[in-house]
C-alpha cells in the first residue's frame, strides 16, 4: 500500500503557525514526542491487562538516539503502534486526540495516559525540515507503515518493514535548530521534562571516568526515575526518602524543615510533595520552586495560577491530570477546578502546621524563625489562611520567649492597657540600637516584642485591624510614659523664656543631616530617666518602612525623617544647662528679650486694628508700619537665637547630651562620633 494526500487542516498556513506561534518554546517538541511514546507504551500495558492484547509486551523502554552526522533525532517505543487507518485518523487529522478517545474507552484502566490535545506530535515541525513515522500496530496481521512529511500539508504513507510492534519517530533537524543535535542539550531537556516519566527512557550509554576522561560503558543510560517519591504511598517512604528526593530536586539547598505528602482522588486528582524550605529574608529568591507535572510529565515551574501566591515560597512537586492546560501545556488556565485545588492545598498546609504546633510545640518554636516569613506572608495575603494561622502564629519577645496571639494578650492585658482602654503592644526592631528604650520599658514592668523581620511592619498594621482596641508602638517612638499613658504626665514647669532658651540651645546644635528634621519637646520624666531622648513618630516611620516594599507608597520615602528631641526637665543635667545659660547669657539676652516683648505687643496691636478693617481700607502707612514691625521682630529673634547658639556651641555639656541621644539611636557616626569620644575623655579627665 502506498498513499499520498493532504493533511486535514483548515488552512495552508498551519505549519508556519505551528513553527512560530503554537508553542512558547521550541524545546517543548522533545517533551511532546517522548510523552506520546510513553502514552503508546502505557496503552499497550492497559490493553494487555484487560486481555485485549495477548502477545509478549517485550522490553517496555523508550530509546532516544541522536545522530549528529545524519542530523536526526529518533524516539523509539515498543508500544501499541498504529495501522494505516489510525495514522490517517490521528496524524493526518490535526487536533483529533487519540489519547482522548482511548481514555474514554478505557477510563477505568488508563490513569497514566498523558496526551490531551492531539497537537503534540506537530510540535516536531518547529525544529524539523522532515518528520518520519515508522510504525507497526499490535493488531494481528497489521502491516508496518512509514509516514513522512516535509513541513507542508502534503504527506506520504507507504508500507515498510519493522520486525516488532511499536513506533519510531525520526526527526530531520532543520538548519536553524542544529543546536538540538548537541548531546548535552538533549540530556538537559530530558532531565527537565522527562526525568520522572513512568516508562524507562534510554539515551546513550552510561559513562564512567577512565584514564582521565569519561567513556561509554555497555550499560544503557536510563535518564528518568519511573517511580518518584510523590507517586508512592507515604507508608512506603522514610524521612530519608523524602530528604533524598528533595536533594535530587534542589541539590544545593539546605535540608527542608518538613514536608506534606498530598494524595487526593476526589473531587479532583492531585498528588505531590510540598517542602517547607528554610526561608530567611528574601521572598523573591525562593519563588518558583514548585514543579507542576501532569501524569509525571513536567509542565511548568510557574505555578501562580494553581498555588496561592504565598505558597509559591514552598518547594516540591504537584501532579494533577485535572489541571486544565492550553494546547502547548505551558500555561495554566483559570477555572473552578483550579480554585478547588488551590483551596485544598492551602487547607493541607494549614493542617500540617497546626498539627506540628499542637503535637510538638518545641519543634515548631525551634523552626519558627524559618517559618515566620512564610506564615506571615500567608496571613497577609489569604484571609482563610489567617483564620487558621492565628491559632499557631507566634510573637517572640526580646528574651526569646514565644507566645500565641491569645497567650500574649493575656500576659500584657493588665499592665499595658492605657488610660483610653487601648492595649499597647510595645516592640523593638533592634535590641542593640534600641537598648536604652527597651530598658526604660522593662523598668516599668512592660514586655517588649522583637519584630525585626522583613514583613513585620505589614503584619503590625494587619494585626491592628484584627485585634480590638489595640496599638503596636515601637519602643523608641516616644517616651515610655507617652507610649502607655496611664494618666496625665508630670507638669512641665517652665516659663516661656526658659522654653525658648532650651529650644534655641538644643535645636541650634543638632546635626544638619539630609532628609532629617529635629523638633525640641519637653517632658517631666523624673530624675532617673535620661536627660535627652530622641524619638520618632510611629506613624511616619512605619509609612516609610512600608514604602520601601510598596512602590505605590514611594512618596513617604521622599519625606524627611522627623525626630523629637525630648528634654527631661526633671533631670539635673538639663537643669544645669538652663542655669548655665541664664548665668552666661542674661546680660546680653535680657535687653533683647525685653525688646522682643515690646515689639510683639506692638505687632499684636497692629494686627488687631487691621483685622477690624477690610483689606482695601487699611492705609499704606499702617501696612508699612506692620511690615517694619515684622522685620524688627525677625532681627531681634535672630539676635536672641544667635546668643543662645553661641552659648551652646561652646558648651560641652550640651554637645555631650545631644551626642548621647544620637548615639542611642545609631545616628552618631564618622567625624561626629570621633569628636564625641575625644570630648568624653576630656570631660572625664
Amino acid at each position: 500500500m502506498s498513499k499520498q494526500g493532504n493533511i486535514g487542516v483548515t488552512s495552508e498556513n498551519i505549519f508556519p503557525i505551528i513553527k512560530k506561534f503554537l508553542y512558547s518554546d521550541h524545546e517543548i517538541f522533545l517533551r511532546e514526542i517522548v510523552s506520546n511514546a510513553v502514552d503508546a507504551t502505557q496503552k499497550l500495558k492497559t490493553l494487555a491487562s484487560v486481555g485485549e492484547f495477548k502477545g509478549e509486551l517485550g522490553e517496555q523502554v523508550i530509546h532516544i538516539t541522536l545522530d549528529e552526522k545524519a542530523g536526526t533525532i529518533v524516539v523509539s517505543d515498543n508500544g501499541l503502534g498504529m495501522t494505516a487507518e489510525e495514522i490517517d485518523k490521528y496524524i493526518n487529522q490535526i487536533a483529533f486526540s487519540g489519547a482522548e478517545e482511548f481514555v474514554e474507552k478505557y477510563k477505568n484502566d488508563s490513569a497514566s495516559i498523558i496526551g490531551h490535545f492531539g497537537l503534540g506530535f506537530y510540535s516536531t515541525f518547529m525544529v524539523s525540515k522532515k518528520v518520519e513515522i515508522v510504525t507497526r500496530s499490535y493488531k494481528e496481521g497489521a502491516v508496518p507503515m512509514r509516514w513522512s512529511c516535509e513541513g507542508n500539508p502534503e504527506y506520504k504513507l507507504e508500507e515498510t518493514t519493522r520486525n516488532h510492534i511499536g513506533t519510531d519517530i525520526i526527526l530531520h533537524i532543520d538548519d536553524e535548530n542544529k543546536d538540538f543535535l548537541d548531546k548535552d542539550k538533549i540530556s538537559g531537556l530530558l532531565k527537565k521534562y522527562c526525568r520522572f516519566l513512568p516508562v524507562p527512557i534510554v539515551f546513550g550509554k552510561r559513562q564512567e571516568w577512565k584514564n582521565g576522561k569519561y567513556v561509554d560503558t555497555d550499560e544503557d543510560n536510563i535518564v528518568n526515575e519511573t517511580k518518584p517519591a510523590w507517586t508512592r504511598k507515604p507508608a512506603e517512604l522514610t524521612d530519608e526518602d523524602y530528604k533524598k528526593f528533595y536533594r535530587d530536586l534542589y541539590p544545593m539547598s539546605e535540608e527542608p524543615l518538613f514536608w506534606i505528602h498530598l494524595n487526593v482522588d476526589y473531587p479532583f486528582n492531585l498528588t505531590g510533595i510540598l517542602y517547607f524550605p528554610r526561608v530567611k529574608n528574601n521572598l523573591e529568591l525562593n519563588r518558583n520552586k514548585i514543579q507542576l507535572y501532569s501524569n509525571q510529565v513536567f509542565v511548568t515551574d510557574s505555578v501562580e495560577g494553581i498555588v496561592p501566591e504565598f505558597l509559591t515560597l514552598l518547594h516540591g512537586v504537584l501532579d494533577s491530570p485535572d489541571i486544565p492546560l492550553n494546547v502547548s501545556r505551558s500555561y495554566l488556565q483559570s477555572d473552578q477546578n483550579v480554585k478547588k485545588i488551590s483551596g485544598h492545598i492551602t487547607k493541607k498546609v494549614a493542617d500540617r502546621l497546626e498539627d506540628i504546633f499542637k503535637n510538638d510545640r518545641p519543634q515548631f518554636e525551634e523552626k519558627w524563625d524559618s517559618l515566620k516569613l512564610f506564615i506571615q506572608y500567608g496571613m497577609l495575603s489569604d484571609e482563610k489562611f489567617y483564620d487558621r494561622a492565628a491559632k499557631f502564629a507566634l510573637l517572640k519577645d526580646i528574651d526569646g520567649t514565644n507566645f500565641t496571639f491569645e497567650e500574649y494578650k493575656k500576659l500584657i492585658k493588665d499592665s499595658q492597657t492605657d488610660k483610653d482602654n487601648q492595649l499597647i503592644y510595645i516592640y523593638s526592631s533592634s535590641t542593640e540600637d534600641q537598648y536604652s528604650y527597651i530598658q526604660n520599658a522593662k523598668d516599668k514592668g512592660y514586655s517588649v516584642l522583637l519584630m525585626d523581620g522583613q514583613l513585620d511592619v505589614h503584619v503590625i498594621g494587619h494585626l491592628e485591624q484584627k485585634f480590638e482596641n489595640t496599638r503596636f508602638v515601637r519602643v523608641d517612638s516616644d517616651t515610655i510614659d507617652n507610649i502607655i499613658r496611664k494618666g496625665d504626665n508630670g507638669k512641665v514647669d517652665l516659663s516661656e523664656e526658659q522654653r525658648t532658651a532650651l529650644q534655641g540651645i538644643f535645636k541650634s546644635q543638632m546635626p544638619k543631616l539630609e532628609k532629617m528634621e529635629f523638633n525640641v519637646a519637653f517632658e517631666a520624666l523624673g530624675e532617673n530617666t535620661n536627660p535627652v531622648l530622641l524619638t520618632q513618630s510611629e506613624y511616619m516611620r512605619r509609612m516609610r518602612e512600608m514604602s520601601a516594599m510598596q512602590p505605590g507608597m514611594s512618596f513617604y520615602g521622599e519625606m524627611p525623617d522627623s525626630f523629637n528631641v525630648t528634654l527631661n526637665i526633671n533631670h539635673p543635667l538639663v537643669k544645669k544647662v538652663l542655669a548655665d545659660e541664664e548665668a552666661a547669657c542674661a546680660e546680653h539676652l535680657s535687653p533683647v528679650l525685653a525688646d522682643i516683648k515690646g515689639w510683639e505687643a506692638r505687632q499684636s496691636d497692629l494686627y488687631d486694628k487691621q483685622d477690624k478693617k477690610k483689606s482695601e481700607d487699611v492705609a499704606d502707612a499702617e501696612k508699612e508700619d506692620l511690615e517694619n514691625t515684622n522685620k524688627k521682630l525677625e532681627e531681634l529673634r535672630n539676635q536672641r537665637d544667635q546668643i543662645l547658639s553661641d552659648f551652646a556651641s561652646n558648651n560641652k555639656l550640651v554637645h555631650e547630651l545631644i551626642d548621647l541621644a544620637l548615639l542611642s539611636n545609631g545616628l552618631l557616626k564618622g567625624e561626629a562620633l570621633s569628636r564625641f569620644i575625644k570630648r568624653s575623655i576630656q570631660m572625664i579627665g
